[in-house]
């Protein structure tokens, strides 16, 4: 039964009916949020959604989020990211944390309890090559 994982939010008026709203949507709410942060390269995926991009399917926004609930109704969200070389890790780790629980609350009205965040590696830039694709062996200008 999937509706036994979905989290049911509360409402002003009961008469109408209930809201409730699956892990993945709160996944995607935490990824986008993460996402937008100077700093992040990119999220952790799995080998099936990095497949899945590379023929061109759709891109899943949720991927490196993990969110589980508590009885306390609180969320707790783990975030598995890649930075960009050269960036404080506090200071991007930080703002993922305050970004996702701002979106979180925005959107949701459910309380975060944690957010942590998993450096999975950083990304260095990438450099021009400096070889000749004509000349592969020729030897780098200055160099003798």
């Amino acid at each position: 039964m999937a509706e036994e994982n979905n989290i049911v939010l509360q409402t002003d008026d009961p008469e109408l009916g209930k809201i409730e709203i699956t892990p993945s949507v709160l996944e995607i709410i935490a990824g986008v949020a993460t996402a937008e942060v100077d700093g992040v390269n990119r999220m952790r995926s799995s080998i099936a959604t990095s497949l899945n991009e590379l023929l061109g399917r759709k891109t899943e926004h949720g991927k490196g989020v993990k969110v589980s609930y508590n009885d306390n109704r609180e969320l707790l969200v783990d975030i598995f990211v890649y930075l960009n070389y050269g960036v404080s890790v506090p200071k991007v780790a930080l703002e993922i944390q305050q970004q996702v629980e701002q979106q979180l609350l925005f959107m949701t009205e459910l309380t975060v309890s944690e957010v942590n965040v998993h450096v999975q590696g950083v990304v260095p830039e990438k450099t021009a090559s400096t070889v000749d694709p004509n000349n592969p062996f020729a030897e780098e200008s200055g160099e003798e």
